[in-house]
């Protein structure tokens, strides 16, 4: 079991833990979209510095940022899953903790354990590394079921209850998971109800022979991660959120939303369709997009491009698809080829 806590270079240290008695934070003021736009360029500039060619992985992962949503980063070992999440936490002033998930982890050691103090007679509670901003879960399928689904409530109600309390978790809270394919050895595949609490899920790949000769040049000294510097401040990232909130979505792009899920549901090759929460988190990666794009209302064009990635991990195909060679990401494809798009949606966009 490896657990790690540290804090980004700069900045104090936070505890994390709050009591829910504390109340609901007052909301943060969103940033005009110049500033907005300027802080997001400082992230994805700093993140391009160490993960070479991936900047479509470093805008997807910004973006479920700013959408308060969850990142899933699967592909094989060796390809920059930890190095990107890792890279992301410290481009942001806040808490960040790892967790190396193991087959022998326990779900208290994830979100922490009461402990009786002797001297006070009574139990404390001793958060885990689950308070921070940003958690890094480092091979999160290595782990067994009942770890796993010890973040469910933490992903979704950003809080965790131990022993009849709960404490909130500070915003912003984001977990970035990196998973293994599940053929690998020593892997549990993760249940329906903790793929759903991730937005999105991205695969790395490999780099292309550009990116991999400058990798083998730059990369073998030292770790590019050392130079990183938080851009941003947790300030800073709460009103980037608010921007992102702030974004209008009209009437006809809701309905293109419903009809996409509702598409799925209805598809002759799958067993299990996109979730409401799916469609929510769905809407507001588009909100997202939307922001990083520089403007204030969502297109249909913003739903297509998260789409793939928001919807689907969480697909369930038959075996019939299964043995035709279907996968998810062609049938969400389709599945957007198909839908409409409204009317109002189609001026919106012209």
């Amino acid at each position: 079991m490896d657990i790690q806590h540290h804090t980004a270079v700069t900045g104090p240290v936070r505890s994390g833990v709050s009591d829910e008695a504390a109340g609901t934070p007052v909301p943060a003021a969103g940033l005009p979209l110049a500033d907005f736009h300027d802080a997001c360029g400082r992230i994805l500039a700093s993140i391009n510095t160490v993960i070479e060619g991936k900047q479509d992985a470093a805008r997807l992962a910004l973006t479920v940022l700013l959408a308060q949503g969850h990142l899933l980063v699967e592909d094989v070992p060796g390809v920059g899953k930890t190095m990107l999440a890792k890279t992301l936490a410290r481009t942001i002033d806040c808490s960040v903790h790892r967790i190396q998930f193991t087959p022998d982890l326990l779900p208290s050691d994830v979100t922490g354990v009461s402990i009786y103090n002797q001297d006070k007679h009574h139990f404390e509670f001793r958060p885990g590394p689950v308070f921070a901003n940003i958690v890094i879960g480092d091979e999160i399928n290595r782990a067994s079921a009942k770890t796993q689904s010890a973040l469910l409530e933490c992903m979704e109600e950003h809080q965790v209850t131990v022993d009849g309390r709960s404490y909130n978790l500070d915003a912003p809270f984001m977990v970035v998971a990196t998973q293994n394919p599940i053929e690998m050895e020593g892997t549990y595949p993760l249940p329906e109800a903790q793929r759903d609490r991730f937005m999105a899920r991205i695969s790395m790949g490999y780099p292309d022979p550009r990116a991999e000769m400058l990798m083998l040049e730059t990369h073998q000294s030292f770790s590019p991660l050392a130079d990183v510097q938080p851009v941003v401040g947790v300030g800073e990232v709460r009103a980037m959120v608010a921007t992102v909130q702030d974004v209008y979505v009209s009437p006809a792009v809701k309905e293109y939303v419903v009809g996409i899920g509702r598409a799925t549901r209805e598809h002759p090759h799958l067993r299990l369709g996109a979730s409401p929460r799916a469609l929510l988190q769905l809407l507001r990666a588009a909100k997202a997009a939307a922001a990083l794009d520089g403007r204030d209302f969502v297109l249909p064009d913003d739903v297509a491009s998260v789409a793939e990635a928001v919807l689907s991990h969480r697909l369930m195909l038959d075996r019939k698809a299964v043995t035709a060679g279907e996968d998810a990401p062609g049938i969400v494809a389709s599945v957007l080829a198909k839908v409409p798009v409204g009317g109002e949606a189609r001026r919106s966009a012209s």
